[in-house]
This record gives structure tokens, C-alpha cells and sequence, in this order.
């Protein structure tokens, strides 16, 4: 039995990984809670806004790489980051002011909203592939590791590696960042203030004079900046395929439910639940067992619940189960 070199691999395949996914569906999530909570319907274009968002960057990364700008060791992508926050900033804006205001004026019930955010999501999605293509697209450059399996195993002298790559720790510090960022923003500043009091009581909220179209579109753009920066460390830490985008938008819209839709606090535990679901039952337990028992008992078998081409089931499944049991969820969302 060799408990230590069971640990890292696990470390290694599941809790690292975790983290990296958790952190992608977390501000996902995030930016979904907030449209729900504020503009008070469900986005079904959201993961396409990541889509749309992440293309942009691609675009611009590829345009700085031609140029021979670089970010040294960290990829170029984050030079084209805010550009890219920008151009789909002004696109949702200018969709929010050419659809989502006519039928916000008229009162429209939610799920005529939810209806045409369906409608803006093949739009989107449209758009994305005709300008980018359909085929898997590679843009991740400089340093790709912070930390080598063979170094750790030199380190340590373990036989396990545990590598760290350098996109998995962007993705962990970013969220960070963005997370305290957010909610120093919704505590602590006027606008956001205006956003809690107009999403608990919309009418109260107009009666002490908050702006509803400010509030619309700082909503936005936090909403869009947030979509873009996940769209954007998932293509990185995997690749980026405009379909693959819009069936993020499931393991989301689970993680939002699942930590209470409109509750921030909610997307952000919502989104490594269901990263640290998906890793468990998709994860072939086999390496990590073969550390703890005898050569005797070792199993044939890749001990796998699921293939991972299943993993979008296992959200599919929690939202499920949470939303016939516990339909508000962890943090009592509405």
C-alpha cells in the first residue's frame, strides 16, 4: 500500500482539475445568477456570450502573435482579454437595447425573455461559427507548466507526478481576483448597492430613485465581462470549439441552480460542486486503487462510472435531483 503516491495521483487527476473546472463554471455561473437576479429571466444565450467573447480574443491573439507581441510566459490571450471584454460588451449592449428593452418595457412574462434569449443564442452562435469556423481552435501560448510532473517527482522522490500547468493556475488566480473583485464591487459601491436594492425590490428601488437603465447595463457589462473571462481560461486550460460552448451552458445553468439562481455566493459553490461531480464519476479510479492494494487485488477494470463523453449526464442529473427536492437551492435562491 503506498498512501502518499495514491494522494498525489489523485491530487494529480481529480482535485486539481477540479479547481481548474470549478473556477470556469463558477464565474460562468456568476454571470448567469446575476442576469436572473436583476433582470429577472434565465439567459440561455450565456454560454454562446462565452463563445462570442472568446472568439474575439482568439482573433486578437492571433493578431498580437502576428505582430510578434507576447506575454512573455503567460499566454498572449490575456493581452486580448480586454479587448475582447470590450467588442462583446458593446455586442450585448446593443442587443439588450434592440430586443430585451421592447419586451422589458412591455412587461413581458420571463419565459417570453427566456424565449429570446434562445433566439439571440442561435444568432450568436451562428455568428461564432461563420467568423471563426466550427473546428477546434488552439490559441494557448508561452509557459505551459508552473510545475512538471518529473519535477515533483524529483523533489519528492515519489513515483507520482503532480503537474501544475500554467493555465489551471490563471484560471484559479483570475477567479480569485474577479470573485473578491465582484463583491467588493456589490458591497461596497453605490452601483452596486443600486443592483442589490433593484434585485430584492424592483419597485422600492424606483421609488428611491435608482436609475433601472443604469442598473440594466452595468448588469450587462459585468455579466459579459465575466462570461468572456471564463470563455476565455476554458479555451485556454482545453480548446475552443463554438458548440462545445453552447453545452457549457448546461453544467452553468446547473451550477446556478444548484447554489440558489440569483444568490452569488450560490454560483460560486454551485460551480465546484458540479466541476467536482462531473471529475468523480468521469475519473478512471483504477491508478489511484492500484496504489492501495495488493498486486493480488488489483483491478482489471478502468474503474470508471461513466465515460467522459457522459459528463454533461451527471449536471444534467444533479439539476434534476435539485430541482425536484431542494428547488431553491444550497443558499436559497429564488
Amino acid at each position: 500500500m503506498d498512501i502518499l503516491n495514491a494522494l498525489v495521483a489523485f491530487l494529480n487527476f481529480v482535485v486539481v482539475p477540479g479547481f481548474s473546472y470549478g473556477s470556469q463554471l463558477a464565474l460562468g455561473a456568476l454571470g448567469l445568477t446575476l442576469i436572473f437576479g436583476i433582470l429577472r429571466f434565465s439567459n440561455f444565450a450565456h454560454g454562446d456570450t462565452m463563445a462570442f467573447g472568446t472568439m474575439w480574443v482568439i482573433l486578437i491573439t492571433w493578431w498580437l502573435q502576428s505582430m510578434g507581441i507576447t506575454a512573455g510566459p503567460l499566454p498572449t490571450a490575456l493581452l486580448a482579454l480586454p479587448f475582447g471584454i470590450a467588442i462583446t460588451c458593446a455586442f450585448t449592449l446593443a442587443t439588450d437595447r434592440v430586443v430585451y428593452r421592447f419586451y422589458r418595457q412591455k412587461k413581458a412574462a420571463s419565459i417570453i425573455l427566456v424565449i429570446v434569449s434562445t433566439g439571440v443564442m442561435f444568432i450568436m452562435n451562428g455568428l461564432t461559427r461563420i467568423i471563426i469556423g466550427a473546428e477546434e481552435q488552439s490559441f494557448a501560448d508561452g509557459g505551459r507548466f508552473v510545475m512538471t510532473a518529473q519535477q515533483f517527482k524529483d523533489a519528492t522522490g515519489l513515483q507520482e507526478g503532480l503537474a501544475i500547468k500554467s493555465t489551471t493556475a490563471i484560471t484559479i488566480v483570475m477567479a480569485a481576483v474577479c470573485v473578491a473583485a465582484l463583491f467588493w464591487f456589490l458591497q461596497k459601491t453605490r452601483t452596486g448597492k443600486s443592483m442589490r436594492a433593484f434585485s430584492d425590490n424592483e419597485d422600492l428601488a424606483l421609488l428611491s430613485g435608482i436609475n433601472p437603465e443604469r442598473v440594466v447595463v452595468v448588469t450587462w457589462i459585468i455579466a459579459t465581462a465575466l462570461a468572456v473571462i471564463a470563455g476565455t481560461l476554458y479555451g485556454l486550460d482545453k480548446s475552443f470549439r463554438p458548440f462545445l460552448y453552447f453545452q457549457l451552458l448546461l453544467p452553468i445553468a446547473a451550477a446556478a441552480v444548484v447554489g440558489g439562481l440569483g444568490n452569488p455566493l450560490g454560483a460560486i459553490a454551485g460551480g465546484f460542486i458540479i466541476a467536482f461531480s462531473e471529475v468523480f464519476v468521469t475519473y478512471a479510479w483504477k491508478k489511484v486503487v492500484l496504489y492501495l492494494v495488493d498486486v493480488d487485488l488489483a483491478p482489471t477494470q478502468l474503474l470508471q462510472l461513466l465515460s467522459t463523453d457522459y459528463k454533461f449526464a451527471v449536471s444534467f442529473s444533479i439539476l434534476i435531483i435539485v430541482l425536484l427536492f431542494m428547488p431553491t437551492g444550497i443558499f436559497k435562491g429564488k
